[in-house]
């Protein structure tokens, strides 16, 4: 398996966050050409309470966020619109960890009129992208990061979420 799923908040329970975190990091990495049993990532489901400790702790922006990532190694590019270079295969090569918070998830997706399921399956695409390098600081990191994942969620059978 892909994914180890933490479930800190049981309000996740009624989503199956490990399902849908499987489903959308495999989906992720095919798409990139990647072998999904060949890595493990980390995914923590938790409220916004402790999504703000970890944005202020590592972010030192103390307040709720949707979706937090952490890369068990830099990948990031030199250059606006770059590839991040694929990560090394091992046995069970780290990736990274994922925090997500279930208040904002639901609110954001409330807001914007897509399904909770939806929603959450984007911000875990967008952040399984984030611990493989990509970004969306710079206009073409952006394009390209938001290209892959409306691509991924396209194959997952979900609308394009811009």
């Amino acid at each position: 398996m892909l994914t180890d799923t933490i479930v800190e908040d049981v309000r996740w329970d009624a989503l199956d966050l490990p399902a849908l975190s499987e489903q959308a990091a495999q989906a992720t990495l095919k798409y990139l050409g990647l072998d999904p049993s060949k890595f493990e990532i980390v995914v923590m489901g938790c409220d916004d309470a402790r999504i703000a400790e970890l944005n202020a702790d590592f972010r030192d922006k103390p307040q709720p966020t949707n979706v937090l990532s952490w890369p068990s190694e830099e990948r990031g590019v030199e250059f606006d619109g770059d590839r991040p270079e694929l990560p090394d295969t091992g046995p069970d090569a780290e990736l990274g960890d994922i925090a997500i918070a279930y208040e904002t998830c639901l609110r954001e997706a409330g807001n914007s009129d897509k399904s909770e399921k939806d929603h959450v399956t984007h911000l875990i695409v967008h952040a399984v992208l984030h611990l493989l390098g990509y970004d969306h600081i710079r206009d073409k990191d952006a394009t390209l990061m938001e290209g892959i994942e409306v691509a991924v969620l396209g194959k997952l059978g979900l609308e394009d979420p811009y």
